[in-house]
């Protein structure tokens, strides 16, 4: 759960080919795939090694104008050198998700300069700022981590109160592992387990508060979910601003109602909960 640790094991980044990006998409789209999501490292850096500058808005682009794909959504994008036309991008056009991760790793100074990287908390706030202000109604998802070395009370206080002022849509928070091959692993990893997990319970306290009444405004409005499961004895799906498995669910009683998994369907949402909606058919 280290994001740092993985160049040192992965490498350098190495883009994949704009055309083979492309073909995978389409044979993806062709055996009935609805959504795609374009992950990396660091996706930000997309093209830089192969054609000498960030091409990721270039690829979104022809991503979107591949036929049959849903929603498209973009994952593990870093606030440093974040390329800005993205954003048009993904305002421009529909079928790709108001949606984007980016991993911030925390709010200090000191830890990010210690961290390496390469941005301030002012500085990712200005870009916070700018993201919400090109694609109005984004859902931003990060990660934190807690308990890195040499973290005191006061810098996970700052935190704390961070995430109250900026208020993610989604959030997850990781305590500190301390790896090898890591610029961390020659710091002396000071903070306890204990208090590790309590300054993660902490985070996500907060983040609870947070998600339950974002949630609580979306009781009433209706949105696109795509299906995904059933289980027990409710269908499954997200809405755009939900990738699998790490964000809030739609619930919808398959007692009463019946869906068809891998499709898209308009729910109205009837009630929340912290990280869950739930919702009928529009």
């Amino acid at each position: 759960d280290n994001l740092c640790a993985i160049p040192s094991f992965r490498g350098k980044h190495r883009s994949k080919p704009f055309e083979q990006v492309l073909g995978e998409a389409r044979e993806l789209a062709t055996s009935g795939a609805s959504e795609l999501l374009v992950i990396g490292e660091d996706t930000t850096a997309y093209g830089l090694d192969l054609y000498g500058k960030r091409r990721l808005a270039d690829l979104l682009k022809a991503l979107s104008d591949v036929d049959g794909i849903g929603w498209i959504r973009l994952h593990y994008a870093f606030p440093t050198g974040f390329p800005l036309e993205v954003l048009d991008v993904m305002r421009e056009r529909a079928n790709i998700c108001k949606y984007l991760d980016m991993p911030v790793q925390h709010v200090s100074d000191r830890m990010l300069e210690s961290m390496r990287r390469g941005t301030t908390k002012a500085k990712t706030e200005g870009l916070i700022e700018t993201i919400r202000e090109k694609v109005p109604g984004i859902a931003l998802r990060t990660t934190l981590i807690a308990g890195y070395p040499g973290e005191t009370k006061a810098e996970h206080a700052e935190a704390v109160e961070w995430i109250q002022k900026i208020r993610f849509d989604r959030l997850g928070v990781f305590p500190y592992s301390h790896e090898e091959n890591t610029h961390a692993f020659n710091l002396k990893d000071d903070v306890s387990a204990k208090d590790k997990k309590s300054r993660c319970e902490a985070l996500m306290d907060v983040q609870r508060d947070i998600s339950l009444s974002l949630n609580l405004a979306k009781v009433g409005k209706t949105f696109k979910v795509l299906v995904d499961s059933k289980e027990g004895s409710d269908f499954v799906g997200r809405t755009e601003h939900d990738s699998p498995e790490v964000d809030n669910t739609v619930l919808v009683d398959a007692k009463k109602h019946y869906l068809r998994i891998g499709d898209f369907a308009d729910i109205k949402v009837t009630a929340a909960e912290d990280f869950d909606l739930h919702g009928v058919p529009a």
